[in-house]
């Protein structure tokens, strides 16, 4: 009886405190609310035929019902069940069409309540192919954009749970769709099990990753195999669908540029429960157009012993060229596809030609890991990338894979280098749907983001391909941020821009330039689009970039953000949000990215939305974590308390940031990082984690760009791990996580034993967990609510504090 009635007495004690956390969703304060729902610009995209724009109404927050959606989690995917679909699909809501010479507008007219997904125009920008979210399935729909009319394929619903559609020429899609008269479903809800699960290893190694989603019993392989098995058609743009092949798990599926053959790549049995689809068995081939085998390229077994940061040995990455008919290339390493072995070359490229019948061509070796290829319109052009991880660096060389006897070196650097970056080639789409880089003469045309000591300056410019000079067509002015977007002709004279400040929307703008050599008088300079400024109350915001040194020498900067009405001189409260990033060299660690000249923006779950609550906010306070490679993150905590303290420091001598009321927070690896300052420093007087994981332990064979494994090194694992100083947070710390969070190394029990921890040791922290939420926030309430969550933690725990050391006078 006396348990009885302790028990009783011990739930009424702690009704009150378990209901503190419920009741509903909430919503932020108004000033938040009105820049939330703010309506969306529309997204663009430029016609390859250079005439028009599409503009897509996006939908800015899906509410939580969309989420809602039945959801099966097989094999690494997501999947909605009821439409055989890739589950909680971003889609646009309508259509419009405008003209890039004259401005006119064609609204296309599309069924009630539209959803539009992965709309790609054809090579010749006469059609736009875009799939049609239904509640039983994804329809294709073809718009004809010189008519601006749409019209759905009969009889075909797209599986895009595993699969998809492309452009194969001008007129013919391929695509993988939902088999006809597959059947009913393998039972998926409140199963009786029929069987035990079993997994069983015997004596390979390899890394086992913290992948989610994965397969865990019999009737997952089941559900696997009947919502990601297609049906491989082609489909023209008169409706007309033929079939290739049977149905199967299609990981892959090409036509060659000249349409007489088929690439595809079959997933098969055995399944794992370890591992995503991506590391089952496939079986890769070349088919002719009505299904028949000509040529295996390689049978891949269930990829489970690759080393950390390793490859598959065997060809990878079989693809065709797209300036050939008929023309197969290929990768291979040369080093059992472990980057520990000390081997020069790595890999090497090879190539195949129909009629398949004879071995493959070796093109060229790499002296370390292959990164990827680029092919040029004409001469055999072809860009390859190799990256040496001991030292960051990537290479880009050049050559003529026809006869690859000269092979020339583009650009070699640290990838982190953003103030050496060369840019990426320009691309256009041939026919056949392949994308080549644009050669014009012996150029080639480049853009990039032109970062420097002073901010991003975006680019255009000319590369000669004989002698590696470049020419500048454009570059982005002092005052505002205009980045290039598309060529309009052939020579690079004539393109469109995205051009912001301020105090101006991101707007599409057509620019001429004068050809070198002549002398022009006249030359356009206009808007193409004319979207207002959805916001208007945020234009008082002032944003600038601040640069500062760490103690130990490194360059630090962040983007200091004030808010409205701000009067010059006076310290407030502030939010210090960060992300950590690894580097090899301490010069490149310290380089400045981001624009004083961009359009302030706010969306999402964005800490920005401090600001209206008159918070100042430092934001992408770099956290560099410099060293070696093999051992850089022996001194991650000492690296981001001396970067955070910086940080804190800079803003304090421009009398600008309060220092007795900090706040710092961070998403993903940037929550890693905040508990683990609350855990190591006395800085901030709370934090804000959020899709975090605080137990290195958990994710044994490695995280971000960590090599060594649990059993390799304990001792850092556990050094870095704030779960294992849970006792040490003594700052208030709110938790907010996913509950159905599919990052890899993030599962939602990061945060949940975290605040176990934490809550065992009479610390201070709050865990929201978001229903049916992944590891970014996507339904319109629970982005409310988070703002909600993350407004009021620190109004409460930095805002209103006292100074530390202020004693409370209490009245008789």
């Amino acid at each position: 009886m006396r348990i009885r009635s302790l028990v009783f007495f011990v739930i009424v004690l702690l009704l009150p405190i378990a209901a503190l956390s419920q009741g509903g969703y909430k919503q932020p304060p108004k000033a938040v609310m009105d820049v939330l729902n703010a309506p969306a610009n529309p997204t663009t995209s430029v016609s390859p035929a250079r005439d028009k724009i599409a503009l897509f109404e996006p939908l800015r927050y899906p509410p939580i019902s969309e989420l809602a959606r039945p959801m099966l989690r097989l094999a690494g995917s997501r999947i909605d069940p009821t439409r055989n679909s890739q589950h909680r699909q971003p889609y646009s809501l309508s259509l419009t069409l405008r003209s890039i010479a004259d401005g006119t507008e064609k609204r296309v007219p599309l069924p009630a309540g539209a959803k539009l997904v992965s709309p790609q125009w054809s090579p010749d920008g006469k059609f736009i192919a875009v799939g049609n979210l239904t509640d039983d399935g994804v329809e294709l729909w073809l718009i004809d954009t010189v008519l601006a009319t749409a019209r759905k394929v009969n009889g075909v619903k797209i599986n895009t749970a595993f699969g998809g559609f492309d452009w194969e020429s001008n007129t013919l899609i391929s695509a993988l769709i939902v088999p006809a008269g597959r059947g009913p479903a393998p039972e998926y809800r409140d199963v009786v099990p029929t069987e035990p699960n079993i997994q069983e290893t015997a004596g390979r190694t390899g890394a086992v990753a913290t992948f989610q989603d994965l397969l865990r019993s019999p009737n997952d392989e089941r559900l696997f195999e009947y919502f990601a098995t297609s049906q491989l058609v082609t489909i023209n743009v008169n409706g007309n669908v033929d079939r290739i092949g049977q149905p199967a798990i299609y990981d892959n599926a090409d036509l060659s540029p000249d349409g007489r053959y088929v690439l595809v790549s079959r997933i098969n049995r055995p399944y794992s429960y370890q591992f995503p689809a991506s590391r089952f068995p496939r079986k890769v081939e070349v088919w002719d157009v009505s299904g028949r085998s000509i040529k295996t390229i390689v049978e891949m077994p269930l990829q489970d012993n690759l080393p950390v940061q390793g490859v598959p040995v065997g060809p990878r990455g079989v693809s065709w060229v797209p300036t050939e008919p008929a023309m197969l290339m290929w990768t291979e390493a040369l080093d059992g596809g472990d980057p520990r072995k000390k081997v020069s070359p790595r890999d090497k490229v090879m190539k195949l030609s129909a009629p398949f019948g004879g071995d493959a061509v070796e093109v060229v070796k790499t002296e370390h890991r292959y990164q990827g290829r680029s092919f040029g319109e004409r001469d055999g052009m072809m860009w390859f990338f190799d990256f040496d991880r001991d030292t960051r660096k990537r290479r880009v060389f050049m050559t003529d894979y026809r006869d690859p006897k000269n092979v020339k070196l583009i650009d070699d650097r640290n990838v982190s280098d953003r103030y050496n970056d060369i840019g990426n080639p320009v691309m256009r789409t041939l026919p056949s749907g392949g994308s080549v880089i644009r050669q014009h003469g012996d150029e080639i045309f480049l853009s990039g983001m032109g970062a420097s000591p002073q901010g991003d300056r975006p680019f255009f410019r000319a590369m000669n391909l004989k002698t590696l000079e470049t020419r500048e067509i454009f570059r982005a002015g002092t005052e505002e941020f205009e980045t290039f977007v598309a060529m309009l002709d052939n020579d690079g004279m004539s393109f469109i821009t995205r051009k912001e400040s301020p105090t101006e929307p991101p707007n599409l703008y057509l620019r001429q330039v004068c050809p070198p050599g002549r002398v022009c008088t006249a030359l356009a300079y206009r808007a193409i689009t004319e979207f207002k400024d959805p916001t208007p109350q945020l234009r008082e915001i002032k944003r600038q970039i601040v640069r500062y040194k760490r103690s130990d020498g490194v360059d630090l900067s962040f983007t200091l953000y004030l808010p409205p009405g701000y009067k010059e001189g006076t310290r407030l409260p502030t939010v210090v949000w960060a992300y950590p990033l690894e580097f090899t060299d301490a010069a490149v660690a310290g380089q400045v990215s981001g624009s004083e000249n961009r359009f302030t923006q706010m969306g999402g779950s964005s800490h920005l939305f401090f600001l209206l609550q008159g918070y100042a906010v430092l934001d992408d306070a770099t956290m560099p974590i410099v060293g070696d490679p093999e051992t850089v993150n022996d001194t991650f905590v000492k690296q981001i308390v001396d970067s955070a303290k910086a940080a804190i420091d800079k803003g304090v001598e421009m009398g600008v940031v309060d220092p007795e009321r900090v706040g710092v927070g961070g998403h993903s690896y940037g929550a890693f990082m905040t508990a683990n300052l609350l855990a190591h420093s006395d800085l901030f007087r709370a934090g804000i984690a959020r899709s975090g994981a605080y137990n290195r332990t958990l994710t044994p064979f490695g995280f971000q760009s960590e090599r060594r494994t649990f059993w390799e090194a304990p001792d850092l694992y556990a050094k870095v791990s704030p779960f294992f100083f849970a006792n040490k947070i003594n700052e208030p710390i709110l938790l907010i996580h996913g509950e159905v969070d599919n990052n890899q190394g993030t599962f939602p029990m990061q945060s949940e034993r975290l605040y176990a921890a934490i809550s065992g040791n009479g610390g201070i922290a709050r865990l929201v967990m978001l229903p049916l939420e992944s590891h970014g926030y996507a339904a319109k309430e629970s982005i409310e609510h988070t703002l909600y969550e993350m407004i009021e933690w620190f109004d409460r725990h930095v805002k209103n504090v006292r100074p530390r050391g202020e004693t409370r006078v209490s009245g008789n």
